[in-house]
């Protein structure tokens, strides 16, 4: 550890250097993948701003559960329908499996107002908010009701 703090001291100009391609990069990085928003914001974004909630999951996994109010775009058919994106003119939110796809997703878009959801349907759940989808409607249908 004393040699990385001689290091530094004896080569200012090195470490300046360094210090300014980090930041770079994870600006540039940050910019690439586009802007995130966390479970909550994107409930008060759809509320006040009336955002639009695009899940770009398979149909099949969109169909175990989503996010109320999305609807599902699935992400090999996001190329045909950029110009049906572009036209929504609220804020867009991109939602995946865990946030990541989401991020080429909102490149292809090249929209500004296009955030990603953080963490994405597993950051939602992780911070306790319910999906809703057909096997909750068919698990509902399925409970026997209890005759008194």
């Amino acid at each position: 550890m004393d040699r990385a703090f001689e290091f530094v001291g004896n080569h200012p100009f090195l470490f300046g250097i360094l210090a300014v391609l980090a930041v770079l990069f994870f600006a540039i990085e940050n910019k690439r993948s586009g802007r995130k928003i966390s479970p909550n914001t994107l409930g008060m974004m759809v509320n006040s701003q009336n955002a639009q909630l695009i899940d770009i999951r398979a149909k099949k996994k969109f169909e175990t559960g989503y996010i109320q109010g999305s609807r599902n775009i699935p992400f090999t058919e996001l190329k045909d329908r950029l110009d049906e994106i572009r036209a929504i003119e609220h804020p867009v939110i991109i939602i995946c499996d865990m946030g990541v796809q989401a991020g080429a997703a909102i490149q292809m878009i090249g929209k500004d107002d296009v955030y990603r959801l953080e963490g994405g349907v597993g950051g939602w759940q992780g911070a306790g908010m319910p999906l809703v989808g057909l096997k909750d409607t068919q698990a509902k249908k399925a409970k026997p009701k209890l005759s008194k």
